[in-house]
C-alpha cells in the first residue's frame, strides 16, 4: 500500500504529547514535513527532538490569535498546509449539576471553535489545489457517552455534526474530512479521568484502571500510536475515497456499529 506522504505538509495541533505527538511522529516517519503546536515550550522542544526538521510552535488552540499565528508560521516556512490534524486536550470531567456557564464557554472555545478556526484558515488552499485532509481527533464518547464527561460528550457531538456537514461541502474539491474517535488510551487525559473516579469512589487508581480494562473486549487500554495509525492512514492517498466518517479506535468498547 502506498501512502504517498513524502513532503506533504502536516500541522498537528496539541502535538507535543499523547495522541498528538504519536500522530505527528507517524506522519514524520512517512516522510511528511511536520509542524506541531502546544502551550509548553519544554514539551515542544522534547517532541521536536524526536522528529528532525519538525517545526515546533507555541500556541493555545483555544485562543484565535494563536491559531492564526501558528498557521501563518507554517505557511511562511513551507508555503501551505496539506493535512490538518485538529487535536486538543479534552475539557475537564464534571457532572452537569456542577458546571457553570463559564465551564461551557471554555469547553466550546477549546473543543469546537479551535477546530473551526484552524480549518477556516487552511481550507482555501486545500480547495484551490484540489487536495487536502482534515482529520479531527475526537472521542468514542460521540458514539457512546462516557460517564462523567458531560462537556466532552456534548460539545464533541457539535464537532462531529460540523465535520459531516463540511465533508459534503468540500468533497468535490478532493478535500476529505474525517474524525478519529479514540477509546481509553494511555494519555494524561485518561490519567485525569482515573484520578477523578478514584477520588469519587475511594478505590485506588490501579483498581479503577484494572476495572476499566476488564470492560474493554481487548482487555487493555490503548496506546497513542494505535490511534495515530488511523490518523496517518486517513491523511494519505490510500484513503482517497473516505470522507465524512467517524471511526472509533477503542478495542471494541463501543457497543454499536
Amino acid at each position: 500500500m502506498e501512502l504517498n506522504l513524502k513532503n506533504r505538509i502536516v500541522l498537528v495541533t496539541a502535538g507535543s504529547k499523547g495522541i498528538g505527538l504519536a500522530t505527528a511522529a507517524g506522519f514524520h516517519a512517512c516522510g511528511a514535513k511536520v509542524a506541531i503546536c502546544g502551550r509548553s515550550q519544554d514539551r515542544l522542544d522534547a517532541a521536536a527532538a524526536q522528529m528532525p526538521g519538525c517545526l515546533a510552535l507555541t500556541g493555545d488552540v483555544s485562543v484565535s490569535q494563536d491559531i492564526e499565528r501558528v498557521v501563518q508560521a507554517v505557511t511562511a516556512e513551507w508555503g501551505n498546509i496539506d493535512i490538518l490534524v485538529n487535536n486538543a486536550g479534552g475539557p475537564p470531567p464534571g457532572l452537569f449539576a456542577d458546571l457553570a456557564d463559564e465551564d461551557w464557554d471554555k469547553a466550546i472555545e477549546l473543543t469546537l471553535m479551535s477546530v473551526i478556526r484552524a480549518t477556516r484558515l487552511v481550507l482555501p488552499h486545500m480547495r484551490a489545489q484540489k487536495w487536502g485532509r482534515i482529520i479531527n481527533i475526537s472521542s468514542s464518547g460521540v458514539k457512546q457517552p462516557v460517564p462523567g464527561l458531560t462537556l466532552s460528550n456534548s460539545i464533541r457531538m457539535a464537532v462531529l455534526g460540523w465535520a459531516k456537514t463540511l465533508a459534503n461541502q468540500v468533497a468535490a474539491d478532493n478535500v476529505l474530512v474525517n474524525t478519529v474517535c479514540p477509546g481509553f488510551t494511555q494519555t494524561d487525559r485518561v490519567a485525569q479521568i482515573l484520578e477523578q473516579q478514584s477520588a469519587a469512589s475511594g478505590k485506588s487508581i490501579d483498581e479503577i484502571a484494572a476495572a476499566l480494562a476488564a470492560q474493554i473486549p481487548m482487555q487493555r487500554i490503548g496506546q497513542p500510536e494505535e490511534i495515530a495509525n488511523l490518523a496517518v492512514f486517513l491523511g494519505s492517498d490510500a484513503a482517497s475515497y473516505i470522507t465524512g466518517t467517524a471511526i472509533q479506535v477503542d478495542g471494541g468498547s463501543v457497543q454499536g456499529y
